[in-house]
């Protein structure tokens, strides 16, 4: 029971920390105060945006401190660099101290590199503690992170202040005084999905209700209160257990051959079958291959340059050697990549629309239906009894509402239409960052994830850079030829006015997020017989264990 315990605690732990560290979903929030107070250009904005991100490339030295440092410590490190990170930005924009844009970028990007370390403390607590359920623990758990804005916008609605620094003064301290509060709980998966669930509803549907502090205060009360129902079941499980020891011993029989054994002791034993298969069918009819014929088969695997098998282990020389691993970047920089980049700019959008006072709940509606998206990417686990579909084709599905969303967005300047287009995104792009990590494991082995899912994110501080770039060069530009008519001017600070600042940006991304659909689609293709092993070799094994 003890073990038990303390995994479902590590996984409710995981939790509070994913819900309230995706920190970098509000940068839209305070941007445009930030660029007031720099006096800087929207290309200038765009690199801090980018340096924010830029702190995923260091994702490798969160690993490296765990070599050296105790975990819990390498969870401190990371809350104190985003106290620092943020707390100096609010700082400057309060006009308490002044710094120079290059001290501002070492910020944002030292921001940034907090978030990593937090993921690599939940990726390495959710691989310890669930070593056979890991793709549903992490996606999961980092369903999560996608709430974290709407989580923040309710609290800056309860303190009830106007001022958008405010979300920096949250960013800065909420992480910490959960880095010392995450202790907790113990959960079932199924009862925690639909715990999820309420909690998404309940963010999305009741923030657009909170017009006054009073009203902001109830519904961030409710919000804090499904975060810490799951303390109350920890007693819930205990009875069950008991019940099972103290009632149903009686109905056991001497000598049978049923056990009852740990769920997850089970999965365990399934894998190991499962690993095993391979050998049973070599040695079927009492022959081997001889060493001359296997050989000669993997050589044929490797020319090939396709997976035949799941959960090979890929070192990093041999991961970029692969065309599946440049598909599946393509498919990320092309898809989840570009939906990032679009909210980093969704205040600065909604601004040049007109819709400037819906900045806030267009943040919250692209964080609630990014958390939709990762809480649908635990999809494959739940419905692989009843409709098995490979890992890599709900990935290709999860990339066809974003171009659909800059369609829409192209053809229509209205407020609706900003709404769905978010939406749409939202729930795109947060598919695709819970599922990265299972995939990430599952093609290229669960030993290797640490570093490959690194070399993997890199693509996000390219695309940060690439995307913004093009989208702050199309505004500026927007800003310069447009003249008065279609320029205003915010704390001494010119901005583009109109449905053109942004229209040729999101022509560009519609297309290019058509390319990694493309891309996810052939994946797809070239992955499906490995998935398809997989798939038939668990079925055979749970037949031969019940």
């Amino acid at each position: 029971m003890a073990g038990q315990s303390r995994k479902w605690m590590i996984l409710v732990a995981t939790i509070w920390i994913q819900a309230f560290t995706g920190t970098n979903f509000d940068f839209s929030a305070y941007s445009s105060s930030l660029k007031s107070v720099l006096g800087i250009s929207q290309v200038q904005l765009n690199y801090l945006a980018t340096a924010s991100d830029l702190g995923k490339v260091f994702g490798w030295s969160s690993g490296l401190a765990l070599l050296y440092f105790p975990l819990w410590s390498v969870l401190f490190f990371a809350a104190f660099m985003g106290f620092i990170g943020y707390g100096l930005q609010w700082l400057l924009i309060q006009n308490l101290i002044s710094l120079p844009y290059c001290l501002v970028f070492l910020l944002c990007l030292l921001s940034g590199c907090s978030i990593c370390w937090f993921n690599t403390v939940c990726f390495v607590l959710c691989n310890q503690s669930f070593p056979t359920n890991r793709a549903l623990a992490l996606s999961l758990t980092i369903s999560f992170n996608g709430v974290s804005p709407a989580i923040y916008n309710l609290a800056a609605k309860a303190i009830s202040s106007p001022e958008c620094s405010l979300y920096l003064i949250l960013n800065s301290l909420l992480p910490l005084i959960t880095s010392f509060a995450a202790l907790v709980p113990i959960l079932r998966c199924c009862f925690l999905n639909i715990l999820a669930v309420f909690t998404g509803l309940y963010l999305l549907l009741l923030n657009s209700v909170t017009t006054v502090a009073s009203t902001a205060k109830i519904i961030f009360g409710g919000a804090l209160f499904f975060l810490v129902l799951p303390l109350c079941i920890p007693g819930i499980v205990y009875a069950r257990d008991w019940a099972l020891k103290n009632i149903h011993a009686s109905f056991r029989l001497q000598g049978s051959g049923f056990n009852l054994v740990d769920v997850d002791d089970l999965e365990l034993h399934k894998e190991l079958l499962i690993g095993r298969e391979e050998y049973y069918k070599n040695t079927m009819n009492g022959t081997m291959k001889s060493e001359e014929e296997k050989e000669g088969c993997y050589e044929k695997v490797i020319v090939q340059n396709r997976l035949l098998v799941l959960g090979e282990e890929h070192p990093a020389r041999v991961l970029v050697s692969r065309l599946d691993f440049w598909l599946y970047y393509a498919a990320y920089f092309c898809g989840g990549t570009i939906g990032l980049v679009y909210s980093n700019n969704l205040g600065q959008i909604s601004q040049s629309l007109g819709f400037a006072s819906k900045t806030t709940e267009l943040l919250t509606l692209y964080s609630s239906c990014s958390f939709f998206g990762r809480l649908l990417s635990a999809a494959p686990d739940f419905l692989r009894a009843k409709l098995y579909f490979a890992r890599t084709g709900w990935l290709a599905i999860a990339l066809l509402p974003t171009p659909i969303a800059f369609l829409l967005l192209t053809a229509s300047s209205s407020e609706r239409a900003l709404e769905a287009g978010t939406a749409l995104i939202g729930l795109s792009s947060g598919f695709i960052f819970a599922a990265a990590v299972s995939i990430t494991s599952e093609l290229f082995g669960p030993n290797s994830m640490g570093v490959n899912h690194n070399i993997l994110i890199t693509n996000i501080p390219i695309g940060s850079l690439a995307y913004g770039l093009l989208a702050a060069k199309v505004y500026d530009g927007n800003v310069k030829s447009s003249g008065l008519a279609n320029m205003g001017i915010v704390d001494g600070v010119s901005i583009c006015m109109g449905r053109q600042c942004y229209l040729q940006t999101f022509l560009w991304w519609g297309v290019i997020s058509l390319f990694g659909l493309l891309s996810s689609g052939l994946l797809f293709v070239r992955t499906k017989p490995a998935y398809d092993r997989f798939e038939e070799n668990r079925i055979l094994t749970t037949d031969s264990v019940y």
